[in-house]
């Protein structure tokens, strides 16, 4: 040990300084490493203490063999006496008062835990393991267990880690500076699972800050309380092998992608109001969703967050699995449980933005941090949040590592990334001279960019059979391409307009459709410009937007009939599906986070009939490759009817290699269409595969028996098409 390592402020004989004493104790040293410890006194070693509380300190090793005395430099708990080793090592202290006794390990007598190389690359901004380096790890450190603290805050005067084994005493364990990075680290043995934490800060100017948690968490405590929690390294033996393996092998554009998107704290509640744990809704939801006939099953976010009506895209901690869940080790089960079953977890993620309370990222060191200094590109004013700056490398780097967080640590199958327009344009949502060009005097917001591209290499680098899925509603081009390609690197991207058009033509009265043909068949202009998601998401059915079912125009059957000959409509539209919780049987009121989805409606045959449909559908498009297998190809479809806009009848046929073709046929008017003709690709017996006005589904049975025979060289079907229906006919022979 460097004899010098404990001369700042000393005097003759190697005490510490008045002034670093008074420091310690009034909390405000910038660096208690060069105080408290084992440091060099001439040819003997001091150790300096801080424990409040004590009138009394003797030194031992860790063996427990008795090394010195210390006597009391300050009535406040200050401690400093010579001690007989002759090198650096680890030492416990006794500690005693009229009252008590009480043993604890000295944090200061440790070497640090991280090294050059993690300076190094965390300077840079390239470490992809920040997760295994920051935040609160339970470690074995020079002979003794407990936990290493490390968090980033660079401009920070002091930093300290404090918790309910030091009285929440921002004096007691302020934390080592490493200035080549600006993180700060301490290793406090005996500390372990379960203990609530937060740090506190000293800012530049020299303000005590309010208690910021754990950028880094992996746990945090059940809101409203606000602390992080010290989490056990993981330890679920995973059995998912088969699933993942397959993924990796297997491009989604090709496969049958139909998701399940889900609100884990309204799908279902216990009868007294509380929220499902993880290994409840494994045991409840995943069956369901297999049954249902659904591929994967997507989250509404699970990171934790203070406020339940954000549904999670307010969050303090990206790291954390909300504790409304039960232990993120639930959350790994669950996930686990869903790959055994053959289903697929996908994450809605936010990185384009963060609350600003107290205890979160906002101004974290008392400097704008992790978001931009200047308002008008640090402030969402659609949802008065703070906007991460994208262009801070830590920043970046920080976003980028908890995306491959949530595919190593959790084996999540996706993240479908929200607000990625917000994050596009500067001048997004802004008013002109509210916002700042960029570099060359445009609106695209181009760190974004960088950042949405170097995050989308990193986890499809790292992870194969991982999928990304963009919600941007513009016509940002090359969205879904490949970055070497000058795309974003999404593997996919929401279709904004298919949802906005449909919708709106199915909200018109039957009779007006005929004048807004062209919201159906315009979609097909740009279907296969993007690998596109087709989403009637959570977004569609809440704030005054009704649900799906009550969205469709007409007395109630018609509102359920045009509902079923929607989704069959869409199952048979070139794109991934998703369907939002509660829709896929027709849930009447729009969706609360408060409360369970309405389960007794499916007593009702109306209700049952659509949940029989989606399950039906679900099943066809996962059989049939023509309906998945050139989803995101032009080859993959045909416009069979087009332009019968005084029908409003719309046919077409979907294809894929070595398969037999699906034709699909909708009516969206009320009136049966008896001896019509459909062109049909080819000639031979094509079955009803599915009739969305069958009597099973709650509609009037009409159809044609069940299949139609065509022939000639230039085959026309002539089929009877039920009032407000679609029909889906496979190639029999």
């Amino acid at each position: 040990m460097s004899k010098g390592r404990g001369a700042k402020g000393g005097q003759a004989g190697g005490e510490a300084s008045p002034a670093d004493v008074a420091a310690i104790v009034a909390g405000t040293h910038g660096d208690a490493f060069s105080v408290l410890g084992l440091h060099g006194a001439g040819d003997r070693l001091l150790a300096r203490c801080f424990i409040p509380g004590a009138e009394r300190v003797t030194a031992f090793t860790l063996d427990g063999e008795e090394v010195g005395e210390l006597f009391h430099r300050d009535p406040a708990g200050f401690f400093e006496g010579p001690v007989a080793v002759t090198d650096r090592r680890p030492l416990r202290y006794k500690a005693a008062n009229a009252e008590a006794s009480w043993r604890l390990t000295d944090p200061y007598s440790f070497g640090p835990v991280l090294g050059p190389m993690d300076d190094y690359y965390m300077g840079e901004g390239s470490h992809l393991r920040l997760f295994d380096k920051l935040g609160a790890h339970m470690i074995r450190h020079e002979g003794a267990d407990g936990t290493h603290f490390a968090v980033w805050a660079p401009n920070a005067r002091r930093v300290s880690v404090v918790g309910d084994w030091n009285a929440w005493d921002g004096r007691r364990n302020p934390m080592r500076r490493r200035a080549d990075s600006g993180i700060w680290e301490i290793f406090i043995p005996d500390i372990g699972e379960g203990r609530p934490y937060k740090f506190e800060i000293i800012g530049r100017a020299g303000a005590v800050l309010p208690l910021k948690a754990d950028p880094f968490a992996f746990r945090s405590e059940l809101r409203p309380a606000t602390a992080s929690v010290v989490e056990r390294n993981p330890t679920h033996e995973w059995g998912d092998a088969a699933h993942r393996a397959f993924w990796q092998g297997a491009d989604p554009r090709r496969q049958p992608v139909s998701i399940y998107e889900v609100h884990a704290g309204s799908w279902r509640r216990h009868a007294d109001g509380g929220f499902l744990s993880w290994d409840e809704l494994a045991d409840e939801l995943i069956p369901y969703v297999v049954d249902m006939g659904f591929t994967h099953i997507e989250f509404l976010p699970v990171s934790e967050h203070p406020y339940d009506p954000s549904w999670g895209y307010q969050t303090t901690g990206l790291y954390a699995p909300t504790a409304r869940f039960g232990e993120p080790e639930g959350f790994a089960r669950f996930v686990d449980g869903a790959h055994r079953a053959g289903l697929g977890v996908i994450l809605d993620w936010v990185p384009a933005h963060f609350p600003t309370d107290a205890h979160g990222l906002a101004r974290f060191d008392g400097t704008a941090l992790y978001e931009h200094a200047d308002p008008r590109q640090g402030f969402h004013p659609d949802w008065h949040t703070a906007i991460y700056n994208f262009g801070r490398r830590e920043v970046e780097a920080f976003l980028v590592n908890n995306a491959l967080f949530w595919a190593e640590r959790y084996h999540v199958d996706g993240l479908r990334v929200d607000a990625v327009a917000s994050m596009l344009y500067l001048d997004y949502s802004r008013k002109p001279g509210q916002w700042v060009p960029n570099a060359r005097g445009g609106r695209e917001n181009l760190e974004a960019v960088a950042f949405l591209r170097d995050m989308n290499k990193a986890v499809y680098g790292r992870n194969p059979g991982f999928m990304t899925i963009a919600e941007e509603s513009t016509s940002w081009p090359k969205v879904s391409q490949p970055v070497h390609e000058g795309g974003l690197g999404f593997g996919f991207k929401w279709n904004m307009g298919f949802m906005h058009d449909t919708l709106a033509y199915l909200a018109r009265e039957p009779v007006h459709r005929k004048h807004h043909h062209d919201e159906i068949t315009f979609g097909l202009t740009y279907a296969f410009s993007e690998n596109f998601v087709l989403p009637l998401s959570h977004d569609e059915v809440v704030h005054g937007k009704r649900s799906l079912l009550e969205k469709m125009a007409g007395d109630d059957w018609q509102k359920f009939a045009t509902l079923r000959a929607y989704y069959a409509f869409m199952w048979g539209y070139p794109g991934k599906k998703l369907l939002f919780m509660g829709q896929e049987f027709a849930q009447r009121r729009e969706w609360s986070e408060a409360r369970p989805l309405d389960w007794d409606l499916l007593e009702a045959p109306a209700h049952e009939g659509v949940r029989r449909l989606l399950r039906d559908l679900n099943r066809l498009y996962r059989e049939s490759p023509a309906l998945h297998a050139r989803d995101c190809e032009p080859e993959g479809f045909r416009w069979l009817i087009v332009d019968d806009k005084a029908n409003s009848v719309f046919a077409w046929a979907r294809f894929a290699p070595d398969a037999a073709p699906v034709v699909v046929v909708s009516n969206f008017t009320p009136v049966p269409r008896q001896d019509y003709a459909v062109p049909m690709p080819a000639a031979g017996v094509w079955r009803e595969a599915v009739n969305t006005d069958a009597g099973a589904y709650g509609g009037s049975g009409k159809g044609n028996g069940g299949q139609v025979t065509v022939a000639g060289k230039r085959p026309v079907a002539r089929m009877t098409l039920p009032p407000l229906a679609t029909l889906i006919l496979e190639l029999a022979t």
